[in-house]
């Protein structure tokens, strides 16, 4: 079988992690990569901080593997087959489209861009392209997030009363190139780059809001205008409470807090630091296994869920849809405007 030839834009925390998962993947072949960093063109790797997970990236071996120090020369690369662009967000749109007109496979890390028109813009130019397009957003794929989404679809537990979903990180300030994350007009703040993971779940599990309430914390962090911490909570006038928090206030040393709690009418859905549980109203309670040793993350999920589409010749339909891309960068910019107006703000839905 035709192994799948990836080359990965941006050598950073997840453009390391998607190079190892790429590597394991016996139908992928890592051929190329492109970063700004000479140093990470030879396979040091070794100052790469994440916030989760992790491998092993002290002398990388990058034998028979293409270095650009300019993604879009890589983008030309005909022996390219995908590419996975994993660069700031404020460059999303820039290698995307570039990739997507190329008629490149694409996979763009989250999230799909800095603002709504870019992610527009991306969306129109993958429409259009011959190659197939995803935007990594992982938390869909995640096993107990995937889990918890198919038993509450199921409608075998019943209405939902109230959900909370929650991404807390330690600070990742001066972590990064150039400190990108602590600035909002590049990275959008933790709202952007980090709780839009969870937006997104609210959307994934029970549809688009009538309005979004957001409190948070501004410039402890970042700078002036980027929020580090905020709590949003979702109006869908059905006398249901949904919310979602996240953040990377915290100091350094603080472990990495993902979770979530879905109460309905006869079970609650649970994940937090005990492990993930299905807590029935008759006082049954399930522990779930449903990660697997060969797909233990969404990030393995997602990348091999994608490359068996370019092997298939399928295009991808699993999981996440471009209006639903594009209904989180809504919900984000409303919820940023909610914040800093300190007001309810009313969504008016776009027309995909």
């Amino acid at each position: 079988m035709k192994k799948v030839k990836i080359g990965i834009i941006g050598i950073g925390f997840m453009g390391s992690t998607h190079f190892h998962i790429h590597k394991a993947n016996t139908n992928a072949e890592v051929v190329a990569i492109a970063d700004v960093d000479e140093k990470k063109l030879t396979g040091d790797w070794s100052g790469i901080i994440g916030n989760i997970g992790g491998f092993d990236n002290k002398n990388v071996d990058l034998s028979n593997i293409k270095t650009y120090k300019d993604g879009l020369d890589l983008i030309a690369d005909p022996n390219v087959d995908m590419v996975d662009i994993c660069v700031p967000t404020f460059l999303h749109e820039k290698y995307a489209v570039a990739a997507l007109k190329a008629g490149k496979h694409v996979h763009l890390e989250k999230p799909i861009a800095r603002n709504l028109n870019e992610a527009k813009n991306i969306v129109e130019t993958a429409n259009s392209s011959k190659g197939f397009f995803s935007v990594g957003m992982c938390i869909r794929f995640w096993p107990e997030y995937r889990h918890a989404w198919e038993l509450y679809k199921s409608g075998k537990i019943g209405k939902l009363v109230s959900a909370t979903f929650k991404r807390v990180s330690p600070s990742i300030a001066g972590n990064a190139w150039e400190d990108w994350f602590m600035k909002e007009e590049l990275s959008g703040g933790s709202l952007l780059d980090l709780q839009l993971h969870d937006i997104d779940e609210v959307i994934n599990f029970f549809g688009k809001p009538d309005k979004v309430t957001g409190f948070g914390s501004k410039g402890f962090r970042s700078d002036a205008e980027g929020i580090d911490h905020a709590v949003i909570v979702y109006d869908f006038n059905d006398g249901t409470l949904v919310s979602t928090e996240g953040g990377w206030d915290a100091a350094a040393a603080t472990p990495f807090e993902m979770s979530f709690q879905i109460v309905c009418e006869k079970a609650t859905i649970r994940l937090s630091e005990t492990g993930y549980k299905v807590i029935w109203e008759d006082g049954t309670v399930e522990e779930p296994k449903p990660a697997s040793e060969k797909l233990p993350t969404g990030w393995h999920v997602e990348l091999d869920y994608f490359v068996n589409c370019i092997i298939n010749n399928t295009a991808p339909d699993k999981y996440i849809g471009y209006d639903d891309m594009i209904a989180g960068i809504e919900l984000v910019e409303a919820a940023k405007k909610s914040i800093n107006n300190k007001e309810t703000i009313n969504i008016k839905w776009n027309k995909q």
